[in-house]
């Protein structure tokens, strides 16, 4: 990978969306860049690849989070659904070390990755729990996200139940938005606010944030 692309791109981005990295922030993004990178040919992780597209697509949309929910506490605990490589996750965490942040994903393959990942980055204090989010059982947190995994009926009902009470729901979802209010009284979600984002130098750049709280 070019990581001097991915940088500039990622410089531009994430400042471009009022979510500026330091340097050491932005070379942790670049060196896990690179580890997906490296992993995605031996394992199906990602089909976004290219420098600027993953700084981009991946990392500063991952980071949108931080502007729909920018009062979120230290060391709040968070649960990513459906993480995939370990988005938005793994760069949230990057950027907010204080969080408690688990990654919830039903492919054990991909887990065993970002383990691996985490380690060698050195970033502790990550849960991986294998297994689908509808089956998991006691674990309440003060933020729930997923990003773009289902249709946002199916992300409410995986999400809703996991989400404690005066915690937040964030459906991180591209341009389309479905109306859905029975599933949502459904968990005792209220809607509070949606987040508009325009991401740089993408054809879809287009992101809505949509946060309830429980």
């Amino acid at each position: 990978m070019d990581t001097q692309l991915f940088l500039a791109a990622l410089k531009q981005a994430t400042e471009a969306i009022g979510v500026p990295l330091t340097e050491s922030q932005a070379a942790q993004c670049a060196h896990f860049a690179a580890l997906v990178v490296e992993t995605n040919q031996t394992l199906n992780l990602t089909r976004i690849t290219e420098p600027k597209a993953m700084a981009v697509k991946h990392f500063a949309d991952s980071l949108t989070l931080l502007k729909a929910v920018p009062d979120l506490k230290h060391g709040a605990r968070v649960c990513d659904v459906g993480t995939g490589a370990g988005f938005p996750g793994v760069p949230l965490k990057i950027v907010r070390p204080d969080l408690q942040l688990t990654l919830v994903d039903s492919l054990r393959k991909r887990l065993s990755f970002l383990g691996g990942a985490l380690e060698t980055l050195e970033i502790p204090n990550i849960t991986l729990i294998h297994t689908r989010a509808e089956e998991l059982k006691n674990a309440r947190f003060d933020l729930v996200t997923a990003r773009a995994v289902a249709a946002l009926p199916k992300l409410i009902g995986w999400c809703a139940p996991l989400v404690k009470p005066g915690g937040l729901f964030v459906a991180m979802k591209g341009a389309e938005l479905e109306d859905d209010e029975g599933t949502v009284a459904k968990y005792g979600l209220t809607f509070i606010r949606q987040v508009e984002i325009t991401l740089p130098d993408t054809e879809s750049s287009r992101r809505n944030l949509l946060v309830w709280v429980k």
